[in-house]
This record gives C-alpha cells, structure tokens and sequence, in this order.
C-alpha cells in the first residue's frame, strides 16, 4: 500500500512537472507574439478596392505590431481561391487575410462549401457603397437616362462587370435592377476578378457598366474615362460630391454594400486574436489608415472580433435570400 501510494505520487509530480514545463514554455510564445514577418491574403487582384484597403491596413499594422506585414493577393474562383487559403493557413496568426462579403455569398452559390464558420473573425475596418459606372463618352448624363435604356432593350444587350459571378458588385446590381422593376439577369454579367481589371475593359469599350465602390474608379474617373452616375448609398461619398445617391436620381431608398475584415483559420489561439484584435483597432484608428480611406472615398467601420463574428453571421442570412431571389442558389 505504501508502495503504490509512492508511485501514485510520483506520477503526479511527474505529470505536474510536465504540465509546468508546457505552459513555461508556451507562455513566451504568445506573449512575445508576433515574432516573424505576417502573411495577409488579399483574396482579389492587385489595384481594387479591397487590395488597396489591404495594404493600407497592413502598412498601418506594422507601425502597431513592429514586425513586416506582407500582402499577397490570391485571386481566382470569384474569391474562392483567396479565401480558401486564409480558412486553410495554419492558425497560429502568421498567415490572416482580407475576408470580404464575398463569404456570405460562395457557399449558397455552390463555388465552395466555406462559410463563415470556418474562419475566426478579427476585425471589420470597411465597408463600401456600389456606384453605377459607365464610359465617359457613353450616352447617358444620367443614373435615370441609363435605367430606361436597359429598359427599353432586350435582356443581355448590356453588359457589366465588377467582381465574379454571384459577387457582391454583381448582387448589388441584379438587386437594383430588381428594385427598378426589372428581371435580375436583364443585364448580362461577365466575371472579373475585381474592380480593377473591369475598370480598364469598362474604359476600353468592352462591357457597358462597372457597379463597383466610386474610389475604386477614382483613377478613371480623374483620368476622364469613367463618369459614375450614382451611388447606392444613403447620402453622397464626402471625397465624390458630385456623385448623386439613387435615390436622388430614382426616388428609391434601395441600398447595399461590401464588408470587409481581418479574419483568419479556425482554431487560432484567443491571446493571438486578442493582440491582433487591438492592434488593428490601433491601426484603424491610425492617420495612416484613416487619412488615406478618407481621401480615396473609402468606408471605415470598425467592429471587434465578436461584433464582426455576429455580422458575418446575419449577412450569411441576409445574402443566402437574395441569391436565391436573383436565381443563382445551387440546387
């Protein structure tokens, strides 16, 4: 009896000493967190909205975190591809990304079974309005002159790009149409990936019409080659005054918008979360961050881990019914 109660005891303080000697040395680990360069997937082309809201980001991240943070877009499968490499990164805080509203939208599409669930959310830092835009020497000075065009044509004769098949500029779009009293698909949608490459086919004659964030026509648009006319927002964009909302042009109160955050793979570790979570709240709040979104014309919104975990989730509700209205939920 003696024996056993011994090596009862031994055993015990073997496997205390164990113990100990785990959280002596994972302790460190996350208290000195992050000690190499991070890694932020941007899941859409270099020179879009949410690339240049990446970089902003990440460059404002650095000044908080003092260690190199470093954009890398992914792109491909209407933001599969790119999301699909935050969700699989290993979760140890090295490896996050851009996740855009795009993760309310894939699943229900059937390009993927990601949802929101199989990332951790960080933190939302945008969100953006959808203008409506068209060549500067496309015959409409108007949001309303160009409604009754498509009207008055057959269903396809236009066509608009922005984002993927199912994206949110596309979403947006069909829902507008609807709004007008029109079928979703009266316009014809030709994927791009990303606001970008659409901008420079929207100039060169290709495609009719690029609903996408006014900023992200910025450059267009100062150049000479893009006019918006209007934006489906709830007052003017401060940076684009001359840019009506719809509902000045159209009467309607319609309206709907892209969120975009920092998030990373499921099973990340709560203290890695919770120092990157008040680092970006840093950042964000920065003159870095908001002095450049400010001038773009881009959307700041901030919310914290769990209030963008509840977003994500509300939206996944929200945007699994109009995807189903518009026609395009997989069977």
């Amino acid at each position: 009896m003696f024996i056993k109660q011994n090596q009862k005891t031994v055993k015990t303080t073997l496997l205390s000493s164990i113990a100990a000697t785990v959280l002596i040395a994972s302790g460190p680990l996350f208290a000195d967190y992050p000690e190499r360069p991070i890694t932020l997937i941007v899941p859409w082309a270099a020179g879009g909205g949410t690339d240049a809201t990446a970089r902003t980001i990440g460059k404002a991240l650095e000044e908080q975190l003092g260690q190199t943070v470093n954009v890398v877009n992914r792109t491909g499968g209407s933001g599969v591809v790119g999301h699909t490499a935050i969700s699989n990164a290993d979760p140890d805080g090295y490896t996050i990304g851009l996740a855009t509203g795009e993760v309310n939208m894939m699943h229900w599409l059937g390009l993927t079974d990601l949802t929101y669930r199989d990332f951790t959310p960080i933190a939302q830092i945008n969100y953006d309005f959808p203008g409506v835009q068209v060549a500067s020497d496309a015959p409409y000075d108007s949001l309303e002159e160009l409604v009754e065009a498509i009207r008055e044509e057959p269903k396809g004769t236009f066509t608009a790009s922005g984002t993927g098949q199912g994206g949110v500029w596309h979403l947006a779009f069909a829902g507008f149409l609807m709004d007008q009293g029109m079928a979703a698909d009266k316009v014809r949608w030709i994927p791009s990936e990303g606001a970008a490459p659409a901008m420079t086919e929207l100039a060169s004659g290709g495609i009719d019409i690029v609903p996408s964030s006014v900023p992200e026509a910025r450059s267009m648009i100062e150049a000479g080659r893009v006019k918006s006319l209007g934006v489906m927002a709830p007052e003017r964009i401060p940076s684009f005054p001359d840019v009506p909302t719809i509902e000045e042009e159209l009467g309607t109160d319609y309206q709907v918008g892209e969120w975009r955050g920092i998030a990373g793979p499921t099973g990340m570790d709560p203290e890695v979360v919770s120092t990157l979570e008040s680092a970006l709240e840093d950042a964000y709040n920065s003159d870095t961050y908001q002095d450049f979104m400010s001038e773009q014309g881009f959307g700041t919104e901030w919310r914290n881990a769990e209030e963008f975990g509840n977003l994500m989730e509300e939206m996944d509700a929200v945007f699994g019914d109009i995807v189903q209205q518009v026609g395009l939920a997989a069977d």
